[in-house]
Parts: structure tokens; C-alpha cells; sequence
């Protein structure tokens, strides 16, 4: 039990971004829209203008003042340091030739949606109510880490929404197997409409919330042990003094998109967001 905890930590610190081993992907091979999140207009491929020649962010500790709120709820999930050192082999888009770059930011989004699989599927295996279906999910973690490591030319032309199809299909059967043992009515808001709700106090235990849209929906105190929150927006969300212990599938990205307290309860797979103890 000891050493399986510790293979799903160690795994887990491979599917966290670690911008020290990136070449500032993120920051060139994504375009921006000016909006609430991003002060400017940026396409894909183009550096951002904080970019600076050793890929740190001119202004990170200020990226929230200076109105680049997506770039601190955005997280890679490990992508960028395996694009750069291990399909890239340690190449920089710079030092390269112009097709070399393109391809590299081609690549980029396709490894990062399969590092977000990668996480899910990891969770997962971690869910003891899941055990009927670990051995496929093993089989599914171990195709999917095997398509990260296909060359740059097969990892662009790769059909990623069918493999997350497939994906899904098991993680679906997780969820109803891990809500299954959940106390409370197991609430179906898959989906659903839910922005600007006022569900203060709401028992949303074992909830399915999958696709959900809460944004700046009022969450405060709410109980969401157990629930199902893949893919869920979180924007702007009020999880102050929530309870989400046991809530899977929930990802860094989301909860630093959302609002919070010292109060709130998290899952021991995502950490608490260092903006929530500056709100006020």
C-alpha cells in the first residue's frame, strides 16, 4: 500500500508544470484574446510580449495587477518540460530553424491534453471503489503514456479526441463506481447551467458536476464530498468554507480559477491557491 502511494505521488509530480524545464511554451504556442483574463491579443506562435530571452515572465509576480488572470489558473500538466527536454530532446524553439519552432508549438497543446488524461487516469487508480475496473485502466494510463512518446511528426497528425473518447468511457464508469458509495442524493447537474447560482449550503455529495458550468456561482459552505467535478468551470466560483474532501477529477487549473478561504476543504490531489489568502 506504502509503495503504491508513493508510485501515484511521484507520478502525479510528473503531471505538474515545471516552468524551470520549459522553454515558455505556453507562452507562445497559445494565442490570447483580449478579455477579462488577457490584457492583449496575442496568435498562436507569436511570443507573448512579457516573454523574456531566458523564458520567465517579466512580470509573474504581478500577472493578476497587470490583467494575465489566465495565465495563473492556466497549469500544462507537465507538457511543456516533456515537449522541451524529452520529445525535443532539449532543443530550444529559438536556437532552431523556423519549421523546428512550428512544429514544436504544434505538438505542445496534443501532449497536454494527453498529460490531462494522464492525470485523470492516475487519479483514477487511486479511487479504491474503482478497483473493478483498475486493470483497464491501467491498460488505458499505459496507451496514453505511450502516445506521449511518439515523434513530433506522429504526435501532430494524432487524433486526440478519439483517444479521449475512449478515455472517457472508463472514467465514466469510475465516477458512477466512486459516487456509488457516497452518502447524500448524488445529484445529476452534469452539464448544467448553473452560472450565478446560489447554491450556498447546498449537500452536493456524490454529485455528478461533469461539464458543468458554476461560473461565479455561490458555493460558500456547500458540500461537495465525493463529487464528480471533471471539467466543471470554476470561474470565479465561491468555495469559501466549501467542503470538497473526496471530490475527484478536480484539477489545479479549476480550483485557481475559483474563490476561496482558509476554510475550504481540498482533495490531497490539488494544493490551495496562494491568491485565496489575499482576497479579501
Amino acid at each position: 500500500m506504502l509503495n503504491a502511494m508513493r508510485d501515484h505521488q511521484a507520478a502525479r509530480a510528473e503531471l505538474r508544470g515545471d516552468c524551470e524545464r520549459c522553454f515558455g511554451l505556453c507562452c507562445v504556442a497559445l494565442p490570447f484574446a483580449a478579455s477579462a483574463d488577457f490584457a492583449v491579443d496575442k496568435d498562436a506562435g507569436t511570443p507573448c510580449r512579457n516573454l523574456q530571452g531566458d523564458h520567465r515572465c517579466g512580470i509573474h509576480a504581478r500577472l493578476r495587477q497587470k490583467g494575465f488572470t489566465g495565465c495563473t489558473v492556466y497549469d500544462c500538466f507537465g507538457a511543456g518540460q516533456r515537449v522541451s527536454q524529452i520529445t525535443f530532446g532539449g532543443q530550444d524553439w529559438r536556437s532552431g530553424p523556423l519549421e523546428h519552432a512550428r512544429r514544436m508549438f504544434d505538438v505542445f497543446p496534443v501532449v497536454r491534453q494527453l498529460h490531462e488524461l494522464l492525470w485523470y487516469l492516475t487519479e483514477a487508480l487511486a479511487l479504491p471503489a474503482a478497483r473493478p475496473v483498475h486493470a483497464e485502466l491501467r491498460g488505458s494510463l499505459e496507451k496514453t503514456e505511450e502516445l506521449t512518446r511518439l515523434a513530433p511528426e506522429e504526435l501532430a497528425a494524432l487524433d486526440v479526441a478519439a483517444h479521449r473518447q475512449e478515455v472517457n468511457v472508463l472514467l465514466l464508469r469510475t465516477s458512477e463506481l466512486a459516487r456509488a458509495g457516497t452518502k447524500g442524493r448524488k445529484k445529476n447537474r452534469r452539464g448544467a447551467d448553473l452560472m450565478g447560482a446560489r447554491l450556498k449550503g447546498a449537500d452536493l455529495r456524490g454529485a455528478d458536476l461533469r461539464g458543468a458550468y458554476l461560473i461565479a456561482a455561490d458555493l460558500t459552505g456547500a458540500d461537495l464530498r465525493g463529487a464528480d467535478l471533471i471539467g466543471a468551470d470554476l470561474r470565479d466560483t465561491d468555495l469559501t468554507d466549501a467542503d470538497l474532501t473526496g471530490a475527484f477529477f478536480l484539477t489545479q487549473p479549476q480550483l485557481n480559477a475559483a474563490r476561496g478561504s482558509a476554510g475550504t476543504r481540498l482533495p490531497a490531489s490539488v494544493s490551495r491557491p496562494g491568491h485565496w489568502t489575499a482576497q479579501v
